[in-house]
């Protein structure tokens, strides 16, 4: 089983209902074993059109999957929940990323992880450094809450 690092995010809809009923389906997945949570967090939207604020959490299981399996997973879920992909960082009744696999590197067509932004999304940073400050990223050689101060300082 290796530990995963899920950030989730939603602002189409009842936001916290399509946060946790995101959680639900991912609990309820074969070769899961639940973690962690953050506490929601509201934030602006990144980049694309004008659109409402997301509701961001952190999500942390174990998993026997494969990170390609886990992201076909987490593609059914936020399709089942209605996720339309119209543009780029579009507004999404859910939106589910794979943050960090393990110490896991994998680059190819379909996944990227760890996920090639996040260190630079306060969006992410924050709620992953509340469940998951010692977590490394095993390219950039740093710790979240290394990131999260970084970023943070950054932006003040």
């Amino acid at each position: 089983m290796e530990i995963v690092y899920i950030a989730l995010g939603a602002n189409l809809g009842d936001r916290e209902k399509n946060m946790r009923n995101a959680h639900g389906h991912i609990m309820r997945l074969e070769g899961i074993q639940p973690g962690k949570i953050s506490k929601f967090y509201e934030t602006a939207p990144f980049g694309g059109p004008a659109q409402p604020m997301f509701l961001n959490a952190a999500l942390e299981i174990k998993t026997s999957m494969s990170p390609h399996q886990l992201l076909e997973e987490l593609q059914r879920i936020e399709l089942h929940m209605g996720r339309i992909r119209k543009e780029k960082w579009g507004p999404r009744t859910i939106d589910l990323d794979i943050v960090f696999f393990g110490d896991r590197i994998v680059e190819d067509a379909q996944l990227k992880i760890p996920h090639p932004l996040m260190h630079e999304r306060m969006f992410v940073l924050e709620p992953l450094a509340e469940i998951a400050p010692n977590a490394a990223h095993p390219v950039l050689k740093k710790t979240v809450f290394q990131m999260y101060q970084e970023l943070k300082t950054f932006h003040q």
